[in-house]
């Protein structure tokens, strides 16, 4: 489905306010409810987008942090910021800090939407189950383009809804009467986060939809693969 027939309510104070009440259970209830598989996710994403020098590397929507966090362990030296709009998330990505680190992350409040950056600043812009949560993608996306280096990547990794029919099946049962109950047990929150996931999920663009929007907000040579059976995908372009 495309993202202007999107009917789930995505606006800023709602999102902002949603993720402030969830960030204490936030990572535990990531990896639970994926079996862990995300870990794996942010893995195949630095791996499929391998930093090159030392220009810096920004990922938006970072919540706490964990897709900075495998970057800078990629990325050594090279400076890696994370950003997001969820004070709450950021005082948790500070928190998780390696105590030994020379060069830590970087982490700042910023909207995706205007991001505080010049243009042409970093060699990859990621964003790992984020974009799907900013109330304008375009825009997001635009910002996403801006601010990276001509050659440069932009790089999304995304949930998405998987083709084969059996899958597909048995990932909406999950999503819509599983999740949601153990995310709102574990994790309760009034803006029902756990109910939020599946909707936005299931009305945000995904494979070559997503892709041409990649490619109108000014990147070529944008590819995507599913992971997982396409419970996830991975998208990058160049810039």
């Amino acid at each position: 489905m495309s993202e202007t027939q999107a009917t789930v309510d995505k606006s800023g104070n709602r999102v902002r306010r949603m993720f402030g009440e969830i960030s204490p259970r936030y990572d535990l209830l990531n990896h639970l409810l994926s079996g862990g598989t995300d870990i794996y996710w942010r893995w195949r994403t630095v791996r499929a987008a391998a930093p090159e020098g030392d220009a810096p590397i920004l990922d938006v929507c970072t919540g706490t942090g964990d897709l900075a966090f495998a970057y800078k362990k990629k990325a050594g030296d090279t400076p890696v910021i994370g950003s997001d709009f969820t004070h709450e998330m950021l005082v948790l990505a500070n928190s998780k800090q390696p105590s030994s680190s020379k060069q830590p992350v970087e982490f700042l409040e910023a909207d995706a939407q205007q991001l505080p950056f010049a243009e042409n600043s970093f060699q990859i812009v990621c964003v790992a189950f984020g974009l799907r949560n900013v109330a304008d993608t375009m825009r997001g996306l635009k910002e996403m383009a801006r601010v990276c280096r001509p050659g440069g990547r932009v790089v999304v990794l995304e949930f998405s809804m998987p083709q084969n029919r059996l899958i597909r099946g048995c990932y909406r049962w999950y999503f819509r009467h599983i999740l949601p109950r153990i995310g709102q047990l574990l994790a309760r929150n009034s803006q029902f986060a756990y109910n939020y996931l599946p909707q936005s999920v299931s009305e945000f663009a995904q494979g070559e939809t997503l892709s041409a929007m990649m490619r109108d907000a000014g990147l070529s040579t944008v590819t995507f693969r599913p992971l997982t059976f396409g419970i996830a995908t991975l998208y990058i372009g160049v810039k």
